[in-house]
Formats: C-alpha cells, sequence, structure tokens
C-alpha cells in the first residue's frame, strides 16, 4: 500500500502561496513603524568621554602610590558616577534647577540616576557619559555638570589623603633633623678631643670598609622601617574615616603587597545606590510610613550596615597587615644593628678611635640620606595636594546634539521589516499548517501514491450542467475539452483496452465533479473510436440523463430487479459509438443491488460488447456503493477538486478502495483555475484551440440539436489514432 505522508512543501513555495498574508503583515508593521516615527518626540545624545588614571601618592619609595590595575576600579568609578553624591553636586547648581528638563521632575536625583548612561569602553579605559534629552542644550550641561562634579569630588578626596601623608613626613622630618644635628655635633667634638687619630692602618681600613657596607645596610633596614612605620600610622590616624582609608589602601597595595579591596565592597554600594532611587522614586507614589516604604528603609538600613561592616574589617586587615610588615622591619634593622655592634666592638679592640670615628661618619652618612629622602617626598605632595584632579583627564566634553538621536529611523524601518517578514513567514506557515487541503500535483501523488493523470480547468459560471457534461461535444476547441482528451490518451497507455475495460469514476466528497468528468471523458473516448458505455450506477444522486438530456423512467435498476432487459434500458446518445445506460428509478436499497450476482453478470456481459465501459458512482466516503462497485471494475478514477479535496478525506477514500482490492488507475484534478502551475495548468495552451468557453448554449433545446449534429460531423473526421 502506498504510504499516506507527503513530501512538505518547501517554505518559498508556502509563503509564496500566501504571498498576499505576508504582504499585508510587512505593510501593517511598516505603517506602525511609520505612525510611530511620525509622533515620537526627537531625542537628543550628549556625551562626555573621561579617561581616569589609576595612580595615589607616593608616601616613600617609588613603587608605592601606584593603584592595583584591578578588572573592577573603572566599574567602581562608573558606579561613582551615578552616585548620589555626585547627582546631588550637579544638581544643586542654579543653571540645572532652572533646566525644562526637570520641571516635571520631584526627585532630580533619582531622576539622573535612571536617565544618565555610564559605560565602561571595551577596548580602552575611558568611562563615556550620556544623556538622552528632547532639549539638546540642556543635556551638554547636565552631563557636562555631572563631570564637573565628579572631578571636584575626586580632588577633595585626593587632597585629603595626600594631606594625611604629609602630616606624617614633616613629623619625621622634624625628628630626622634633630638627629642629623646631634651627628655632626659627635662628629666634631670627636675630631677635638684626639688630634692624632690615624685611620691608615691597613687593617684597620678593612674594618672601616666592613663597618661601612653593615651601615648602609642598617641604613635601608631603617628605610624600611620608617616606611612601614609611616603607613601604618597613617591607617592608625585613618581607621574611623573608611573613605580616606579606601584610597590609602588603593594608594599602597601595588608595590606593597597589601590587601586589595574586594569586589563585593564595590557591588554593596552599587546595591545600595540602587535601592536609595528605588526608595525615592517609591516615596513619590505613597506616603512615609507606608509599609513598603518602611520595608525599603530596613533594607537599606541593613545593606549599610553590611558595607560598614565590609569596610571594617577591610580596614582592620589592612591595618594589621601594616603592622606585620613594620614589625617584621623593625626586627630585619634589629638583626642588622646587632651585626653592626659585633663589628664596631671588634673595630674597637683593634683600634678604637679608627672604628668610632667611622661609627660616627656612617650615623651621619645614613641620617643625611634619610633626610634628604623626606625632604623630596614632602616637596612632591606639596606639589599634588593642590592637584589633586590631575589623575583625570577629560578628552571629550559634551556637546548639544546636532541630529536626533532617538527614534532611530532606519533601525526601527528595518526592525518594523524584519518583524513584518517573520508575521508574514508565521502567519503563511500557520495558515497552510490549519489548511488541509491539496494544493499541488506533487502533493497529491505523494499522499495518494497513485500519478495524476491530468487537469482539468475551471468551466464558466454561467454555463448549465449540460453544457459542461458535454463540453467535448459542444466545444471541441476549448482548452477544458483538450484537458479531457489529455486524460483519455494518459488512460489509453495506462490500461489497453484488450484487458480493462470496465473504468470507475469516483470522488472522495459529493461536488468533486466525477460526473462531469465521466460524460465528457465518455464523449472522447467515442471519438477515437472505441465503443462505450456510460453506466449511471449513482443511485443516490444519478445526473447523466440529465446531461444527456434522455428518458430515466427505466434504468439500471429495473434490470438488477428483473422489471427489463438491457435493450430495453440502453439509451443512444447522440454521439457515434457511445450509449447511456441510466439509473432509472432510484431503488430502496442500492448497495444490495450492486452487491448482487445479477450486477456483476451484467457488468461482465456488457464487457463482451463494449471496448470501454465508464460507470459513474457516488462518492467513497458517504456511502459503501463505490467500494462495491470498485472491488467490481478493472480500474478505479478517483476525481479530485482543486482548493477543495482535502489531505484526510481523500486518504480515507484511497484506503477505503484499495481495502476492497481496487485497483486505482490515478487521479484527476477538476476545476483548476487559470494560473494554478502548481496543479500542472498554466491557464492557456497558445497552439490555436480557440478561447475557453467558446460556445453560449444558453439553455435552448434548438441550439443543443444544432450542436450535437455538429459534433457528431466532427467526431466521423478526427478521429484519436489512440
Amino acid at each position: 500500500m502506498p504510504g499516506s505522508d507527503a513530501v512538505p512543501p518547501g517554505l518559498l513555495e508556502i509563503v509564496w502561496r500566501r504571498r498576499w498574508v505576508a504582504a499585508l503583515a510587512v505593510i501593517v508593521c511598516l505603517a506602525a513603524a511609520l505612525t510611530y516615527l511620525t509622533q515620537a518626540t526627537p531625542i537628543f545624545t550628549s556625551t562626555s568621554r573621561l579617561y581616569v588614571e589609576q595612580s595615589g601618592p607616593k608616601i616613600m619609595s617609588e613603587q608605592e602610590g601606584v593603584m592595583t590595575r584591578s578588572s573592577t576600579y573603572l566599574y567602581t568609578q562608573a558606579e561613582l558616577l551615578k552616585s548620589t553624591p555626585i547627582l546631588g553636586g550637579a544638581v544643586d547648581r542654579p543653571e540645572v534647577k532652572r533646566m525644562k528638563t526637570l520641571g516635571k521632575v520631584d526627585n532630580p536625583v533619582g531622576y539622573f540616576k535612571n536617565m544618565l548612561e555610564v559605560e565602561v569602553g571595551k577596548k580602552d579605559d575611558i568611562i563615556s557619559v550620556s544623556l538622552d534629552s528632547p532639549y539638546p542644550e540642556e543635556a551638554a550641561q547636565i552631563v557636562n555638570a555631572v563631570v564637573d562634579s565628579y572631578v571636584t569630588y575626586q580632588a577633595s578626596r585626593k587632597r585629603s589623603t595626600a594631606a594625611e601623608v604629609l602630616n606624617i613626613l614633616q613629623k619625621e622630618k622634624l625628628k630626622r633633623d634633630e638627629e642629623l644635628a646631634g651627628r655632626y655635633k659627635a662628629i666634631l667634638e670627636f675630631k677635638q678631643s684626639d688630634d692624632a687619630l690615624s685611620l691608615e692602618d691597613e687593617h684597620g681600613n678593612i674594618l672601616v670598609q666592613g663597618l661601612a657596607r653593615l651601615s648602609e645596610a642598617l641604613t635601608e633596614a631603617r628605610i624600611n622601617t620608617i616606611n612601614f612605620k609611616a603607613a601604618y600610622e597613617a591607617a592608625k590616624l585613618m581607621i574611623n574615616e573608611p573613605a580616606k582609608l579606601k584610597q590609602l589602601v588603593e594608594a599602597q597595595s601595588a608595590g606593597r603587597g597589601y590587601l586589595s579591596l574586594s569586589q563585593e565592597t564595590a557591588q554593596l554600594s552599587s546595591e545600595l545606590s540602587r535601592l536609595e532611587l528605588q526608595l525615592s522614586d517609591l516615596k513619590r507614589k505613597i506616603t512615609d510610613d507606608h509599609p513598603a516604604v518602611r520595608a525599603l528603609e530596613s533594607k537599606i538600613d541593613k545593606l549599610r550596615n553590611l558595607l560598614n561592616g565590609q569596610e571594617k574589617k577591610t580596614a582592620e586587615a589592612y591595618l594589621e597587615v601594616a603592622r606585620q610588615q613594620w614589625i617584621a622591619a623593625k626586627q630585619q634593622e634589629g638583626e642588622i644593628q646587632s651585626s653592626f655592634d659585633n663589628q664596631r666592638q671588634q673595630a674597637q679592640q683593634i683600634n678604637a678611635k679608627a672604628a668610632q670615628y667611622a661609627m660616627l661618619q656612617s650615623e651621619l652618612n645614613r641620617t643625611e640620606k634619610l633626610c634628604d629622602i623626606l625632604d623630596s617626598r614632602i616637596k612632591e605632595l606639596n606639589v599634588t595636594e593642590d592637584v589633586g584632579a590631575l589623575n583625570i583627564s577629560i578628552l571629550e566634553a559634551a556637546r548639544p546634539g546636532d541630529k536626533p538621536t532617538k527614534p532611530a529611523k532606519a533601525r526601527i524601518m528595518a526592525m518594523a521589516l524584519v518583524l513584518g517578514l517573520m508575521l508574514g513567514v508565521g502567519l503563511a506557515l500557520m495558515l497552510d499548517w490549519i489548511d488541509h487541503r491539496l494544493r499541488s500535483a506533487e502533493e497529491i501523488s505523494a499522499i495518494l501514491g497513485v500519478p495524476v493523470l491530468g487537469v482539468v480547468p475551471t468551466m464558466q459560471r454561467k454555463e448549465t450542467d449540460v453544457a459542461r457534461g458535454r463540453k467535448v461535444c459542444f466545444d471541441s476547441t476549448s482548452p477544458v475539452a483538450e484537458a479531457y482528451r489529455t486524460i483519455r490518451t494518459a488512460i489509453y497507455f495506462g490500461i489497453p483496452s484488450g484487458r480493462s475495460k470496465t473504468l470507475l469514476v469516483t470522488s472522495p466528497a459529493p461536488g468533486d465533479g466525477k460526473t462531469t468528468l465521466v460524460s465528457n471523458l465518455a464523449i472522447a473516448m467515442a471519438q477515437a473510436g472505441q465503443r462505450t458505455l456510460v453506466l449511471d450506477a449513482d443511485f443516490r444522486r444519478p445526473r447523466q440523463h440529465e446531461i444527456f438530456e434522455i428518458d430515466d423512467s427505466q434504468g439500471l435498476s429495473d434490470v438488477l430487479t428483473g422489471q427489463g432487459s438491457v435493450d430495453e434500458v440502453l439509451r443512444e446518445s447522440g454521439i457515434e459509438g457511445l450509449d447511456i445506460l441510466p439509473c432509472g428509478p432510484v431503488p430502496p436499497n442500492p448497495s444490495e443491488l450492486l452487491n448482487s450476482n445479477a450486477f456483476a453478470d451484467l457488468i461482465k456481459d456488457l464487457a463482451t460488447k463494449y471496448d470501454r465501459i465508464v460507470i459513474d458512482s457516488p462518492p467513497v466516503m458517504p456511502v459503501a456503493d463505490a467500494r462495491i462497485l470498485a472491488a467490481l471494475c478493472d480500474v478505479t478514477l478517483v476525481v479530485l477538486r482543486a482548493e477543495k479535496s482535502s489531505r484526510k478525506i481523500s486518504i480515507q477514500a484511497r484506503d477505503g478502495l484499495m481495502s476492497v482490492g481496487a485497483r486505482i488507475l490515478g487521479a484527476v484534478v477538476n476545476d483548476v483555475a487559470r494560473g494554478k502551475d502548481r496543479y500542472g495548468y498554466y491557464g492557456g495552451y497558445g497552439y490555436g484551440y480557440g478561447h475557453y468557453g467558446g460556445s453560449d448554449r444558453k439553455g435552448k433545446r434548438e441550439h443543443r440539436t444544432a450542436e450535437r449534429e455538429r459534433s457528431v460531423s466532427a467526431a466521423s473526421t478526427t478521429r484519436d489514432p489512440l
């Protein structure tokens, strides 16, 4: 049995079939987009670009003061740009308060948090600050005000940190100056006490050199101790000021191995800013004592406590690390000092005076070097204290936009076009999915597993049933008549006349055009020289007697019930070689009559007298008559109606016929409109066969008689060689 699964049509074929649906969807989407663009308010974008250098003040060594190159630093600065202190400083400016942008805004800080866009470059370290507004001049002024507020804030923080460090170094400088003065005094007194001091002994020079090297090492150790002590003292002073300590931590972390600030602190700060914005927006809608406001305030308090705790832990950890490093430096200094003392004792035993002098000289040199370093750092901090914002560069100040950036007309129209295409294709696929009609000859062949023998073009609606039923006779040069002759030729090649004489014509459902096909196909066979009989076995709705305009008072039912003979009920059609056996009176038990031995014997008897017997039967699905007839006939022809016959009922009809052993020769597609090339019909042949529906019968009987005579005369001279 042939498979029942059809080869699905391609996507392009489906879309082309429903092209008007797709086109309508595209037009609707484009119209909606165009309407939106004509009514939307133009928005202008102003952008400022910043470069934030990751650096801080140096305390002692060259490696200090450079912040760690963490991946979150720039993102932290981006969040800081949208924080309440920065935006509050910008909003407090008089020129910003008078702007039309804030005319209907109750909470300007919250409004700017929502509207301001701060982005970090993906391929560079540039921070972009942007604002969209219908007022281009105001957008530029607001962005520049925010940037200025950020620069001012960073400058004040950096000056505060530098001042703390400067204060520590200045105190240390006072101590070292006093120590240096004491060294000078001691060495001067030593020289005055012993004028004959000689340090030229070879052994004594070696000791002096050793003492000098230990002295230099001791000097470096003391410098490290001072460095770590200064860092520790600075941290102690700022332990209760997290903002300043955070700056100091970032300043020390790169070259000293200190703890860097965790990313969690930045995330908590960002979350706190978001909740504060949400609380501000909520207060504009409801009262302060509303449960939702209280709940959000409680959440903010908890987050602040958590953030304070996190910052406190970081500060305590930093302070402990600084203390441990200071202790380690002191221990190292003590060890070197011990070695130095031992070496000095040895020198004193050999030449106490020389060793004492060398010690005084080395201590003097060490103190001078330390004082020079302190002087250099104090000078640097005095300079950077007044220019704390030098590490922030404004690469591009915000300017009023010349052209609107929103709505993006080209982008919106492109999106509307794409959306329309997607919607149109989706609708086309959905309509095709819910449409179970057979749409092409290939689909029919794939589903039914039988070839399509031909297609019959649509006939004019104004034609009568008689004109339709005898189209091959009345309008023999029309495309419809040629289509029936094409089907006749396909049948001749499919079933040789010597082996298959009985041809059953049926359809899955009523109204598919099987009766019209029976009459026209029989006429075409008769015109080809075949002795043909039309047997109307449709006891449910007989119509062959109406098409051929013959008496139906007696017919097949009389023969099967024994009330008449075949010779008595046979009628001439008026066409040479074609006889008609009408249905006769409709019996009460048509299925039983067709399933009787009498009918089977009748078919065998008629097959000896005619070359072809074309049987018109009821549809397959409503009644069992077609199945009975199909089991008795040599071949069966299934008629389908274009744009009407469905897959399901066609498959059921085919299965019903094959279940009784029917041999389905093929299918014929009826009522195919012009241009439906998927059925194999292109709406015109162009070989001089005349115009479609060229004869107009007007239903008058005298014209019918004239046409019969003309068709009989034509049949005698134009027989098909097959």
